[in-house]
């Protein structure tokens, strides 16, 4: 069977009946492996038309065979669970390769470290060069509440204010993953893009600040660290999931604890809004971090990948 596709100007303004077919084979997807086949700044993209989506049809029969995302030198692509192990991945792998500059270089995201996502890597001249875990923790309603913050520790913990904390967020979270490939790079417009999303919360965004000498509320004070957190309403695995959505602490505030006391204050923030667990990504090679969600009872989940593959020589 031969592929074709059809492009989406963006899943906000396509047609009803092929976003609606795009989201389908997203949760299809999602259903059967346990975790979403595109993350979501490829799909605040899409949506926006700052990357191309597409659907993967069969030839004659215009069978819906999977879904893609392709642009600012990324490849995402998910076939749909009864289509798979019929060579249909590295068909569509040729065709979206098609659409793309290859001389330039290109990642791919395989969520799940899939076995089928190895072998399209290996074929196609793709290595890995990140691993990105996904780590979770059920919540209970009976564990000790130690989120306050110590009276001695100068820092006080407020929620997020819309319009007016906006700048001084991004302003820290580039400082603070100044060497992150993507949450180094937000701006006040994809801040502005996340605000809009049906989950987001003020309340769930959780601020650090140096409290000011004689300031009960330090509501002024410079800000230290965060802990945003996502919580959508669907349940997952039959648990109502909330997301460590980013944590970050300033450079000169670290070795202090302060991300051990946020991670107390959102545990304590997803209790309070029924949460039965917590999720949390985190690179596989950050040690530091990785020991600190160990240490608060986070466990293995699932694992993604991002493949890359060089510039044509």
């Amino acid at each position: 069977m031969s592929l074709s596709l059809t492009f989406l100007e963006s899943l906000d303004g396509a047609d009803a009946a092929t976003a609606a077919a795009f989201r389908e084979v997203a949760d299809t997807a999602t259903r059967f492996d346990g975790y979403h086949p595109f993350n979501e700044q490829s799909l605040l993209d899409a949506s926006a038309g700052r990357r191309r989506a597409a659907l993967i049809l069969g030839g004659g029969s215009a069978e819906t065979l999977g879904a893609a995302i392709i642009g600012h030198g990324e490849l995402d692509l998910v076939i749909l669970p009864e289509h798979r192990r019929q060579g249909f991945g590295a068909e569509a792998v040729e065709e979206l390769l098609r659409e793309i500059d290859s001389a330039h270089e290109l990642t791919a995201w395989a969520h799940g470290d899939h076995p089928a996502a190895r072998a399209l890597a290996e074929r196609f001249g793709f290595d890995a060069v990140r691993t990105l875990l996904q780590l979770r923790m059920p919540l209970r309603d009976d564990e000790p509440d130690s989120a306050a913050v110590p009276p001695d520790s100068g820092l006080v913990i407020t929620a997020f204010r819309p319009g007016i904390d906006d700048a001084e967020w991004v302003a820290l979270n580039a400082l603070t993953f100044a060497s992150h490939p993507e949450q180094g790079a937000v701006t006040l417009s994809d801040l502005a893009d996340r605000m809009k999303e049906p989950w987001f919360d003020a309340g769930d965004f959780l601020l650090a600040r140096e409290a000011r000498s004689g300031d009960d509320s330090a509501a002024e004070g410079r800000l230290v660290g965060y802990n945003w957190l996502k919580i959508e309403e669907a349940e997952t695995d039959g648990n109502r999931l909330g997301e460590v959505y980013v944590i970050g602490v300033h450079p000169d505030a670290a070795g202090r604890g302060l991300g051990r006391l946020l991670m107390r204050a959102g545990l304590r923030r997803l209790r309070e809004r029924d949460c039965t667990a917590a999720a949390l990504y985190v690179e596989a090679d950050n040690e530091g971090a990785v020991h600190l969600y160990r240490s608060l009872g986070f466990v293995d989940h699932t694992i993604d990948v991002q493949y890359r593959r060089g510039t044509r020589q």
